[in-house]
């Protein structure tokens, strides 16, 4: 069975774990733990952002080669990235507080947004008839704002209930998590108010929120090892559960926990990805609530993950996430970004099961 990197071997995707030996890294990584990975959707060209302040973006190629193409630099730790729908554009942001678009054709940067805090999320978006892409970003001053490129000032503002930690957009829904657990869904046709505001069925800190492929619904990631699966309407609500992931076998009384630190969805086959602080990832199905494939530690956290657009790659960062505070910080932690080829059946959904 060919694969991204080569040839696996059907015995490999027989059982639950799976296999990191073809996984690549990518040359001449960031100088410090990538906070954010982004593919473009027209081609294989990652975005990463780090806090050493910069923006890299790669072109991987089909044997999992990488080539460095762009970087620019923010004043302070980047956070956030994601490309425009034609990837011609990059957005990044940051604790600078302000948002920047790289144009890849010509390779200028532009100031383009501005928060009063860090801001922690910023992602394009289209609304219909639109005629351009727009931006909306999200940051610790606990508001939200609209962007329209053509213009200096934000054409929207909406005040949520804390600081935004985590966003994710898909189609017309617009999913923020903030501190204190609160999760606003936000109908992009009527951007400026929420659609619905629920708290988060995890009792713990909200890390990360991701929209399903379909739209109908997202996913949520905390820091106490659990992920919840949550569908915007009502008459879905008795497909919502929650599960643990990302735990020790327990000692005793004792369980040791780690964060869900980013959940991705798989493109075509709309089964997902959850990284934690544990250093290892997994592929669900959500419909099935199936583990397909737990992997191996990969030596330290894994901070942020994404697929390319043809669902072939999966990329992880691994560095520090501080989740053990500054004295587990040293000089020889691993800080690197790697590319998983995904291969025959490890992100497919269960056959058994009808899909939505």
């Amino acid at each position: 069975m060919s694969g991204l990197f080569g040839t696996a071997s059907a015995s490999a995707t027989s059982n639950t774990v799976g296999d990191l030996s073809k996984d690549v890294a990518i040359l001449n990584p960031p100088d410090d733990t990538a906070s954010d990975l982004a593919f473009s959707s027209a081609r294989d060209f990652l975005a990463v952002s780090s806090w050493d302040k910069k923006v890299r973006i790669y072109e991987i190629s089909a044997s999992g080669q990488s080539e460095g193409k762009h970087l620019y630099e923010h004043d302070a730790p980047v956070l956030s990235v994601d490309w425009s729908k034609d990837g011609s554009k990059v957005v990044s942001a940051g604790a600078d507080k302000q948002a920047k678009v790289c144009d890849l054709q010509t390779g200028q940067t532009a100031q383009v947004a501005a928060h009063d805090q860090t801001i922690k999320c910023a992602k394009f978006f289209e609304l219909p008839n639109a005629g351009a892409p727009m931006l909306v970003t999200g940051s610790w001053d606990k508001t939200i704002k609209y962007w329209d490129l053509r213009s200096s000032n934000p054409v929207g503002s909406v005040t949520c209930q804390e600081r935004v930690y985590t966003m994710d957009v898909r189609n017309s829904l617009l999913v923020i998590g903030t501190a204190d657990r609160y999760i606003n869904v936000v109908n992009l046709a009527d951007p400026m108010k929420f659609y619905k505001t629920l708290q988060s069925p995890l009792k713990w800190q909200t890390r990360v929120v991701s929209c399903f492929t379909d739209s109908s619904g997202f996913a949520i990631g905390s820091i106490e090892g659990r992920c919840a699966i949550q569908y915007v309407e009502d008459k879905d609500a008795g497909s919502n559960f929650s599960f643990k992931c990302h735990r020790d076998p327990p000692t005793g009384n004792t369980t040791q926990v780690y964060a869900v630190n980013d959940i991705s969805f798989h493109p075509q086959h709309g089964t997902f990805s959850t990284a934690g602080s544990d250093g290892t990832f997994h592929f669900w199905d959500k419909d099935a609530k199936h583990r397909l494939k737990g992997y191996p530690a990969v030596g330290g956290s894994i901070t942020a993950t994404t697929f390319n657009a043809s669902g072939t790659i999966f990329a992880y960062a691994v560095g520090y996430d501080w989740s053990k505070g500054f004295s587990a910080n040293n000089p020889n932690y691993p800080n690197k970004v790697m590319l998983h080829p995904v291969q025959g059946e490890e992100c497919k959904p269960r056959p058994s099961v009808k899909k939505r």
